[in-house]
C-alpha cells in the first residue's frame, strides 16, 4: 500500500481551438436556418410553407447548434487521487493507481490514458491542435500520475 498523497492541487484542461470552432459553427447554422427558415415562408414553387414549417426549420438549426456544441464539451480534470475524463458524451474517473501512462502517440489528434491490458481511454481534452497548451496539459498530468504512483 502506498501513502496517502496530501497534494491537494487540482488541474482542468478543456480544448481551446474546437471550443472556438463549435461555437461559430452553432451560430452560423442558427443564422442560415433562421434565414431559411424566413424566407421559407415566401416561395415561388408552388409549395405551400406555413408558419409552423418555419418555425420548425428555426428549431432544426437550433438543435443542430446544440450537437455541433457537444464537440467543444470535452474535459479531464485530475488531482492526486486520480483523472476524471469527460469526452464528447461520456465522462468516467479513474485511479491513478489503474493508470499506466499518460501518453501523447506520434500523428495522434489528442492524448490518452494508457491502462492495463492494452486497453486505453482517449483524452479529448487534450488536442493536437492546441499546440503548447496541449503539451502544458501532457506534463501536468504526468507529473500529477508520477507523484501518485511513486512509492
Amino acid at each position: 500500500m502506498s501513502a496517502p498523497v496530501t497534494d491537494k492541487r487540482v488541474v482542468e484542461f478543456r480544448p481551446k481551438r474546437i471550443r472556438r470552432v463549435t461555437a461559430v459553427c452553432a451560430v452560423v447554422l442558427v443564422a442560415v436556418f433562421t434565414v431559411v427558415g424566413i424566407l421559407l415562408g415566401d416561395t415561388p414553387t408552388g409549395v405551400i410553407f406555413r408558419v409552423s414549417d418555419q418555425i420548425a426549420m428555426v428549431c432544426l438549426g437550433v438543435l443542430l447548434a446544440c450537437g455541433v456544441l457537444l464537440l467543444g464539451r470535452p474535459r479531464v480534470r485530475a488531482d492526486a487521487e486520480g483523472i476524471e475524463v469527460r469526452n464528447v458524451v461520456t465522462a468516467n474517473r479513474y485511479s491513478w493507481q489503474d493508470v499506466l501512462h499518460v501518453s501523447f502517440p506520434d500523428g495522434a489528434s489528442w492524448a490518452r490514458l494508457e491502462l492495463p491490458d492494452d486497453e486505453y481511454v482517449s483524452v479529448m481534452a487534450v488536442q493536437a491542435v492546441d499546440r503548447d497548451h496541449a503539451v502544458a496539459a501532457v506534463r501536468a498530468l504526468r507529473d500529477l500520475h508520477k507523484a501518485a504512483t511513486a512509492g
